[in-house]
C-alpha cells in the first residue's frame, strides 16, 4: 500500500497553532499516515516535540503531487498562505480555525480531534472556489502576473495622496475619479475586504466578479457585480500624485507607477477546498457573524431541524460584536 502523505500548515510563531499542529502530526503518525510541513516550519515544529520523528518536508522529502490532503490550522490568513503554498496542484484544504471569523476553515479547534479522524478516513467533499488572474501592463507590456482567491486590490501608496483612477469592464471605459483604492473581488473574498469596504456578500456557488471603489469622490462610483467571463482593468492616471500598490490576498504585492494598468480576469485554476460540513452558505453566514435570527419561524417541517437552542443562539448573539470587529485579523499575511 503506497504511503499517504498529509500537509500540516500553522502558524508556529503562534503557541496554541504550533500545538495543535503537533497533535495533528501525531495523530497522523500513530494512524500510519506521513505527515509533512512547510521547510519554514519544521524547526519550530520539530524544536517543541523533538519526539515527532520522520516528519517530512515539503519541497525536500515529498512534492506537491504526492500529497492526498492539507490540514491548515490558523485562520484565514493561514489558509491563503496554504493556498499558495500548493498553487499548482489539484490537493485540497481542510481548515481548522483558530483565528477569529475563519470564513474559509470547515472546523473549529474544540473539533481538531475529529476533523483528523475524519480527513484519515477521507470522510469531506471538495468543492472549488474561483480565483482570479491579475496581471500589470505598462504600455501593453505584462511586468508582473500574480493571482487571488480573496481580492486583487489597487489602493494609494501614502496616506496623504488620494489614487487616480479609471475602472474598466470588457473593454469599456465606466468611470475615472479619486479614491483610497479599488478592490476587484471574487465571491469567496466578498466576505473580506470588498465586504468592509461596503460591496455585497456574493455566495460562492455564484460565479462572478466584483469591483468595490473605496472611498471614492465621484457621484457614480458603487460596487458592480460581473459575470465570470468578463474582464476588468483600473488604471493609474498619470495626474496621480505619488505611486499606488496592488495587493493580492494581502500576501502578493507590487508597486503601481502612473500609467500602470491591473487587469483581472477569472483564472483557469481553482483553489479546492475540502468540506466536513456542506450545509447552505446562508448558516455559515449566521454562524461565523452570529447574526440574530430570533423569531424566525421558517418551514414548518424543517423549522426543528435548521434553528439553534436557545443556548447555542444566545451565545452566538453575545459573541457576535466581537466576531464582527476582529474580521480582519487573521485575513493577513501568516
Amino acid at each position: 500500500m503506497p504511503q499517504r502523505h498529509i500537509l500540516v500548515v500553522a502558524h508556529t510563531g503562534r503557541p496554541e497553532s504550533l500545538k495543535a499542529a503537533v497533535i495533528v502530526g501525531r495523530q497522523l503518525v500513530d494512524a500510519g499516515v506521513m505527515p509533512v510541513t512547510p521547510r519554514e516550519e519544521y524547526g519550530d515544529i520539530v524544536g517543541y516535540a523533538p519526539d515527532l520523528v520522520g516528519i517530512q518536508v515539503l519541497g525536500d522529502d515529498v512534492q506537491l503531487g504526492d500529497l492526498e490532503l492539507v490540514i491548515v490550522l490558523g485562520g484565514d490568513g493561514t489558509i491563503l498562505r496554504a493556498a499558495e503554498l500548493v498553487r499548482g496542484s489539484a490537493v485540497a484544504l481542510l481548515g481548522v480555525n483558530l483565528g477569529h471569523v475563519g470564513f474559509l476553515a470547515e472546523s473549529e479547534r474544540d473539533d481538531l480531534t475529529s476533523t483528523v479522524q475524519r480527513a484519515l478516513a477521507r470522510d469531506y467533499l471538495v468543492e472549488e472556489r474561483m480565483t482570479l488572474s491579475v496581471q500589470v501592463k505598462i504600455n501593453e507590456e505584462v511586468v508582473y502576473e500574480t493571482w487571488a482567491l480573496n481580492e486583487a486590490t489597487v489602493e494609494k501608496a501614502s496616506r496623504e495622496r488620494m489614487l487616480e483612477v479609471v475602472i474598466e469592464v470588457d473593454g469599456r471605459p465606466l468611470s475615472s475619479f479619486g479614491c483610497d483604492g479599488v478592490v476587484m473581488s471574487t465571491p469567496t473574498g466578498s466576505t473580506a475586504y470588498a465586504f468592509s469596504a461596503g460591496g455585497p456578500i456574493v455566495w460562492p456557488s455564484l460565479d462572478a466578479m466584483l469591483l468595490v471603489p473605496l472611498s471614492p469622490h465621484a457621484l457614480f462610483a458603487r460596487p458592480l457585480v460581473v459575470g465570470p467571463d468578463s474582464v476588468f482593468a483600473v488604471e493609474v492616471l498619470s495626474r496621480t500624485q505619488g505611486i499606488g500598490v496592488l495587493w493580492c490576498d494581502g500576501r502578493r504585492t507590487h508597486d503601481l507607477a502612473r500609467g500602470a494598468r491591473v487587469v483581472v480576469r477569472r483564472s483557469p485554476q481553482p483553489v479546492r477546498l475540502a468540506r466536513l460540513h456542506p450545509g447552505p452558505f446562508t448558516d455559515r453566514l449566521v454562524r461565523k457573524f452570529a447574526l440574530p435570527t430570533i423569531g424566525w419561524r421558517g418551514p414548518h417541517d424543517t423549522h426543528d431541524h435548521e434553528t439553534h437552542d436557545d443556548e447555542t443562539r444566545d451565545a452566538d448573539i453575545h459573541d457576535a460584536e466581537t466576531r464582527v470587529a476582529d474580521i480582519h485579523d487573521d485575513s493577513g499575511p501568516a
